[in-house]
């Protein structure tokens, strides 16, 4: 009678060949004259696959006459079963599964690699006895048996192990008689018992590195009290004793979006100028507030205790790494983005220097100097960033794809401009699809594209015809048609059911909205890391969520009137002339618009997050027409005897600035 033989005696399966000796004997019970006779036997038979002889393998069904070498056997799916008398079935006779009705019309995961398949029993396509909804392929299940072994082999929904082996025994799956895999391995979970000693904050302050651990010291290092995966030096992260808790980013994220947290409220910023140290450029504990040497600081740093911020107090808090030192740049309005990308590509540029702005004109041999607003720069570059080839789309834009812009290294330095703006005062950006900025929070393999996300007219078109395809003969004339197209980008698939045009519908949008334009997007998201706004970012998503995806309100004859100050001794009846003009553009019965009263004064269409600096205001000062101080923000007002004197010459002055301010700037050339 044949025994049971380890994976190692494969080759020993013929079946003219049995274990008459002890264990001990011959090759594992094999005795030495029983293999010569079976090798003399095997050289007379023929392979029914590959026609050579030594053919030692038959099928073991009555009058089956087929003879075969186990490899070939394998190839042309024999089945092979590694208990019992280790029973061969050639490919006509081999057992098969029994399903006595399918309901599964789409295609299910295998629970092992969770890749799609068929659910239709076959020779690669197995079903689990105990579990009706759990299906493998043959490879995947023998190579967990070969890991796990007899112990530990079992089926991966339910566990079942009794039930689940006997059944993949009769299908030919060999399973060891041996310990799992793991099990074997010497001190395999060895860094369990291990406890995690590194400072993961993004400055550790510690000069003996990010490894140093002092117990019961400023350095002793505390891990996440969530995942105890990450850990920050006390000191590092503003904690003053071990008992105090302290999350990691990434727990701090799934905390956060888990909407247990409450939103905070509103405070207004202290008017002061007194630095702060470096210590809140890191995340610390959300229930601590951090330590500040100053007692207005710490009305501003206890907002940082809660997780739904207001997205103002997060850019002022990102704008505490302004250093005084300042660092002039020359801009050419003409040619804004070159301008821009000279200055912070300067080897002596900072980002963490305060950026002072002087305009040039580069046609002009003299060379003269003109201040400039810095947050009227960053909103122009804003706009130019916006409408760069860098971006597709309409209004909510994606990265494009530009070989010579990602050559230049251009997307990575649009990155780094959006930083900087942000930090430096500048406007919302309000131009980002929901999928870009997801792809920067939660990663491109955890967001899922819209058909709107795609610029590509004739992409779009592919979408929609698979998506709307009626029938299977309908979808494979599709696929035929676009064959070259869905080879290219890596997208063909076999298509079985109608269902399958989602999936493929679906491939093409990941395709062409997030992996085609990879190498872009990890380039900008580098540029993003700039001054720790990337890291703020993925924190507090749901902050910046509405300045990145969505324009700022629209101004309001309140919103002006309230952004504006008075300076004292102002003349009673031009401020009269003031809240009237504005309710007057409000209504439409000016020529000239909110946006342009704010950029004559300004320079900027909008508010910006983190508000202007300095504040604007208005005097009022005897002469014909208004003036606009960009650089101080201030809105010097005609005084006139009439109001009708007064809008008139309000419309002419705004509406005429403008337009020569945009005649100057038409000449810039795209980059």
């Amino acid at each position: 009678m044949k025994v049971k033989l380890e994976a190692h005696r494969i080759p020993l399966m013929s079946s003219g060949i049995w274990q008459r000796g002890k264990e001990e004997e011959g090759v594992y019970g094999f005795l030495i004259e029983d293999i010569r006779k079976e090798v003399t036997r095997a050289s007379k038979l023929k392979c029914c696959i590959c026609k050579k002889t030594g053919a030692s393998i038959g099928c073991v069904t009555p009058r089956c006459k087929r003879s075969y070498h186990f490899p070939c056997g394998l190839q042309r799916e024999c089945i092979f079963q590694f208990t019992g008398n280790f029973a061969s079935f050639c490919w006509n006779h081999r057992p098969v599964q029994i399903i006595t009705s399918n309901n599964y019309r789409d295609s299910l995961p295998c629970t092992i690699c969770l890749e799609f398949i068929e659910p239709i029993p076959t020779y690669s396509i197995l079903r689990s006895p105990c579990c009706k909804n759990a299906w493998f392929h043959r490879d995947c299940l023998q190579v967990q048996a070969i890991n796990a072994g007899v112990f530990f082999f079992r089926c991966t929904v339910c566990n079942n192990s009794d039930i689940f082996q006997k059944e993949m025994l009769r299908m030919g799956i060999h399973i060891p008689e041996k310990d799992a895999s793991w099990e074997l391995e010497e001190n395999a979970y060895q860094e369990l018992l291990q406890h995690y000693e590194h400072c993961d904050v993004r400055r550790c302050r510690c000069k003996e590195g990010r490894d140093y651990n002092v117990p019961d010291s400023k350095w002793e290092i505390k891990r996440c009290q969530c995942c105890g995966s990450r850990g920050t030096h006390l000191a590092c992260s503003s904690l003053q004793s071990w008992e105090q808790n302290w999350e990691c980013l990434e727990c701090r994220g799934i905390l956060y979006n888990s909407g247990d947290f409450q939103k905070a409220k509103k405070h207004t910023l202290p008017n002061t100028n007194v630095g702060i140290t470096d210590c809140l450029l890191e995340e610390s504990s959300p229930k601590l507030p951090r330590q500040s040497p100053g007692a207005q600081r710490e009305d501003l740093l206890r907002q940082g205790s809660k997780f739904r911020r207001d997205i103002s107090t997060l850019i002022i808090e990102l704008g505490f790494q302004i250093k005084k030192k300042a660092k002039r740049l020359f801009i050419d309005k003409a040619n804004i983005w070159n301008s821009a990308l000279d200055g912070f590509r300067n080897q002596n540029f900072n980002p963490s220097y305060t950026i002072e702005i002087a305009y040039v004109n580069e046609n002009d041999h003299f060379g003269k100097e003109q201040p400039g607003s810095k947050q009227e720069f960053l909103s122009l570059l804003m706009q130019q960033l916006e409408n760069s080839p860098l971006f597709e789309g309409s209004l909510s834009k994606n990265l494009s794809l530009n070989s010579q812009a990602l050559k230049e290294n251009l997307y990575y330095e649009a990155g780094k401009m959006l930083a900087i703006s942000l930090v430096h005062g500048g406007p919302s950006p309000g131009f980002f699809s929901k999928t870009l900025f997801n792809c920067l929070v939660y990663g491109p393999e955890s967001t899922q594209p819209i058909l709107d996300d795609v610029s590509d007219f004739d992409v779009a078109q592919i979408i929609i015809r698979i998506n709307t395809a009626a029938t299977v003969a309908d979808l494979n004339s599709l696929i035929n048609e676009y064959y070259n197209y869905l080879e290219l980008i890596g997208c063909l698939r076999l298509i079985t059911s109608l269902s399958d045009k989602y999936m493929l519908a679906k491939d093409i949008l990941v395709y062409h909205v997030i992996k085609r334009v990879q190498a872009p997007f990890e380039s900008f998201k580098q540029g993003l890391r700039t001054l720790g706004v990337l890291e703020k970012i993925q924190t507090y998503p749901e902050a910046f969520c509405n300045i990145f995806c969505h324009k700022p309100e629209n101004l309001s004859t309140k919103i002006l009137s309230d952004l504006f100050t008075v300076h004292t001794l102002s003349d009673v009846q031009a401020l009269g002339f003031w809240n009237s003009y504005l309710q007057a553009v409000e209504d439409g019965k000016s020529t000239v618009t909110m946006e342009d009263i704010l950029i004559f004064a300004t320079g900027c269409s909008s508010i910006p997050p983190a508000g202007f600096i300095p504040t604007p205001s208005i005097e009022c000062l005897h002469m014909d027409f208004p003036v606009g101080n960009k650089c101080n923000n201030c809105l010097a007002l005609p005084i006139t005897s009439t109001y009708k004197e007064f809008q008139e010459n309000m419309d002419f002055a705004i509406k005429n600035t403008l337009r020569l301010e945009k005649e100057e700037n038409s000449h810039f050339i795209g980059h």
